[in-house]
């Protein structure tokens, strides 16, 4: 069952990986909850929230328990390094007076992630707006902001954005509903320099783009918009990241994420393909 992240739970990607590396090393050495707890006189739940990160990564704490797991020398060095790594904020920390915790998960998955797949129905992901389109939509999403306040959104928007120029570079691959390039999204001139920006980033080598035509008829993703999520580590499964008005779901149970990966590649065969959404781009511009 998919569960919403409760309020503080937003810990990163390489937090997430060593907690199920050191629940490995503790079943490896066939050490109880009860015993790993006594080591470093804290309580069993204690230690199975630090496997799960659910809690920050003690470095005394960590050195008591990789002791006891039999991890020495050079192994141990690194888990520490990773472990003072993850500890550190992520860089969206600096955001976190206009950055909702439960999205704050969403940050840290997308700057770690190596594939991004994603079905949008209402309007172009994140990653690729303009900031006069990103204005425009987080006006609209946050009307009680001030000017202030929005432009902290807008510069949080646009720092994500910096992830698709990186030497590692996620595979972003984008389904996007023809509606999305209908809706006049802060006005012509916006939408026109919008679409603009989608044709250029179909230059960038990662980034794939396809349009599902109306004429399309109905497909799997009619549901609503999602995230899926891939990493490059062994430890941390696909998610999927789902939202409402005011939260979000990830989710990772592996039956689950198979059956959102079933539906984009079934919708990745209906919509469009990919060669063909610069010319389709440039036509739909012609309406703005």
């Amino acid at each position: 069952m998919s569960e919403a992240r409760p309020a503080g739970a937003a810990p990163t990607v390489l937090r997430r990986v060593l907690g199920k590396r050191l629940r490995h090393l503790r079943e490896r050495a066939k050490v109880s909850f009860e015993e790993a707890a006594k080591a470093i006189e804290v309580t069993p739940l204690t230690v199975r929230r630090m496997e799960k990160a659910e809690v920050g990564l003690k470095i005394p704490y960590l050195k008591e328990l990789l002791r006891n797991y039999g991890v020495r020398g050079p192994e141990m060095d690194d888990f520490l390094a990773l472990a003072r790594e993850a500890n550190q904020p992520g860089w969206w920390h600096q955001f976190r007076d206009v950055l909702p915790d439960w999205f704050s998960v969403y940050v840290s998955l997308e700057s770690e992630a190596t594939v991004i797949r994603a079905y949008e129905p209402h309007y172009v992901p994140g990653l690729l707006q303009t900031e006069d389109y990103a204005r425009a939509v987080l006006r609209m999403g946050f009307p009680r902001d001030t000017d202030e306040e929005l432009e902290r959104r807008i510069a949080l928007r646009v720092k994500r954005q910096s992830l698709l120029t990186k030497s590692d570079a996620p595979t972003i691959w984008a389904i996007l509903d023809e509606t999305v390039l209908h809706r006049p999204v802060g006005g012509s001139r916006i939408m026109r320099d919008q679409i603009d920006h989608l044709i250029d980033t179909l230059d960038i080598p990662k980034v794939r783009l396809q349009i599902m035509r109306f004429a399309a008829g109905p497909h799997p993703g009619a549901f609503g918009p999602f995230h899926y999520f891939r990493f490059g580590f062994s430890e941390l499964p696909d998610v999927v990241y789902t939202e409402s008005l005011t939260g979000a779901v990830y989710v990772d149970k592996p039956a689950e994420v198979v059956a959102y990966l079933e539906v984009l590649d079934r919708m990745a065969v209906q919509a469009e393909p990919i060669g063909d959404s610069s010319t389709i781009l440039a036509e739909l511009r012609k309406e703005h």
